[in-house]
């Protein structure tokens, strides 16, 4: 969907995803707000109440990997993953977290780093634009820092061009990708 220059990317840690050569390093990370309504909404899907029978197939993938992302326009939640999204931050604080740890040094030298954040909630263009300039004044004083942040909601994938961001004008460089049906399934099974 990227292209080929995200095709050598080989998953390891600190950051998440990395060329061999140190030219691209891509933390990943989650975000979800903390709600009452997210919270019930996961148990009824883990559970599996209000799964139709056009969702049967999907719900019984879900039930054996324990992972649903992306699945049913990410109504439901395996097991693994409900863990996973128990402990994520919600936006601002863990771009808060990722800002000051790329800063620190915390990754490793690489020529350009990324930031990739799953996002359960979605959100609205005006939003993202909102996220690209906090992050971006966030590290504007900073010698390390990002210089794309992806965010990825369940229909669509927002690649954001960090270096593009002026608060005071509204420069803003951020493309945005649609994610379908097929695609979420595809990948899925591809992860799996």
């Amino acid at each position: 969907m990227l292209g080929e220059s995200y095709a050598g990317l080989v998953n390891e840690d600190r950051p998440d995803l990395q060329k061999p050569d140190h030219s691209l390093g891509i933390e990943v990370t989650r975000a979800m707000e903390p709600r009452k309504d997210v919270a019930t909404s996961m148990l009824k899907e883990m559970a599996g109440l209000q799964v139709n029978e056009e969702d049967r197939e999907d719900m019984d993938n879900i039930i054996k990997s324990g992972y649903g992302y992306g699945l049913q326009e990410g109504k439901y939640v395996g097991h693994i993953e409900y863990e996973y999204w128990a402990l994520a931050h919600p936006l601002r604080r863990i771009i808060e977290s990722k800002v000051s740890k790329v800063g620190s040094g915390f990754y490793g030298h690489f020529d350009e780093y990324g930031l990739y954040i799953f996002c359960k909630d979605d959100l609205t263009e005006e939003e993202v634009i909102l996220t690209m300039e906090y992050t971006s004044d966030l590290q504007r004083h900073l010698d390390i820092k990002y210089s794309k942040m992806y965010l990825s909601l369940i229909d669509r994938l927002y690649v954001c061009d960090l270096t593009q961001v002026d608060r005071l004008h509204h420069q803003t460089k951020c493309t945005s990708y649609d994610i379908s049906r097929k695609m979420c399934r595809e990948f899925f099974r591809k992860a799996l």
